[in-house]
């Protein structure tokens, strides 16, 4: 009986991951064709293979459609894996990447270096990206403060950063330049691939490999991290070199991320839940998966963006349409559970 329990759930999750992998691969075609300037998939086959095409539908799949599909996959995926951990480790199902500050903290920077340095995007994109680790490492002295291992300490250091930062926002759109400052600021707490180039995706690609994939190595301690403090110890595992690893990490994933897209809401908490729900587990293939449906959730905002409007809406408005519908189903099972 077991056998064939274990052999119906691999088979479920070989279903889930083609599903998935099948609609992520479709999705991102249609990421490469979708624009103000189409690109037909004839197209796209003769400029892969050096066929004869027009000049202008060369560059603008090479500099443009290329690097934003990538970096729609990169953001999606990445944001996706660092929602799992985060839910597993503070086992929260609504924890996401703002839950100990990350999002606050970059969005202050962001915010800051529009004010004080200049608008330029590589100017925001490193005061996003100092803004995230500079937030986490505040938490990490906070937690040490309190000589505290428990999760809930995170989770409230999280929350004292996010509202320091979020003051600090505040006064600094005070004085912001009202006919540009503080239509950049935000314009960039609303997300958007817009201005991605492929200049900007290899930049943050090395921060991206690290974050991605030392969580992934660090798989099993994720998992260990989802027990109590008693069990832990039990086994042998030092909780806190651990958890700030595993933290640091997701903060380079998720900083290298937002530096480039700005603020995306709900890909983070809704991945892992759909995920859940796919293969009914949490466990590293739930990670895995976590990561290809947020990449494929952000490439069909992604899309939606540009085809629904003659002007381009920001990310955030599509993630959030998407999110809000599988939040609402979650409060609909809580609540049968609780029942």
């Amino acid at each position: 009986m077991a056998k064939q329990s274990n052999l119906a759930h691999r088979k479920l999750v070989t279903a889930a991951f083609l599903v998935v992998g099948a609609a992520l691969a479709a999705a991102a075609l249609g990421s490469c064709c979708v624009g103000k300037y189409p690109i037909s998939l004839q197209e796209i086959g003769r400029i892969l293979t050096g066929g004869e095409v027009e000049e202008m539908t060369r560059r603008v799949f090479w500099n443009l459609r290329l690097s934003r599909t990538a970096m729609a996959v990169l953001s999606g995926a990445g944001l996706g894996l660092a929602g799992a951990v985060y839910q597993i480790i503070f086992k929260n199902p609504l924890a996401s990447p703002d839950i100990i500050g990350i999002s606050s903290g970059a969005n202050l920077g962001a915010a800051a270096a529009i004010v004080a340095v200049s608008g330029a995007m590589a100017t925001v994109a490193a005061g996003a990206f100092l803004g995230g680790l500079l937030a986490v490492a505040m938490v990490m002295l906070l937690v040490r403060a309190t000589r505290s291992l428990s999760t809930s300490t995170y989770v409230l250091a999280g929350i004292i950063i996010s509202a320091v930062a979020n003051a600090m926002i505040m006064l600094l759109k005070y004085y912001a330049d009202s006919d540009s400052e503080l239509a950049a600021i935000e314009y960039w707490t609303m997300g958007s691939l817009a201005s991605v180039t492929a200049s900007k995706v290899l930049t943050i690609l090395p921060f991206w490999l690290v974050g991605f994939g030392g969580l992934l190595l660090l798989h099993r301690q994720v998992g260990l991290l989802s027990l109590n403090e008693e069990e832990c110890r039990m086994l042998g595992v030092r909780l806190r070199p651990i958890r700030r690893v595993i933290l640091l990490l997701s903060t380079l994933l998720v900083s290298s991320v937002v530096s480039v897209t700005g603020l995306i809401s709900f890909t983070g908490l809704i991945a892992p839940h759909i995920a859940r729900v796919m293969i009914r587990r949490q466990n590293t293939q739930t990670m895995v998966l976590s990561a290809l449906v947020g990449a494929l959730v952000l490439l069909i905002a992604d899309i939606l963006a540009r085809s629904l409007y003659a002007a381009e809406l920001p990310l955030s408005i599509l993630t959030t349409v998407i999110g809000v519908p599988v939040l609402l189903w979650f409060m609909c099972k809580r609540k049968g559970e609780i029942a």
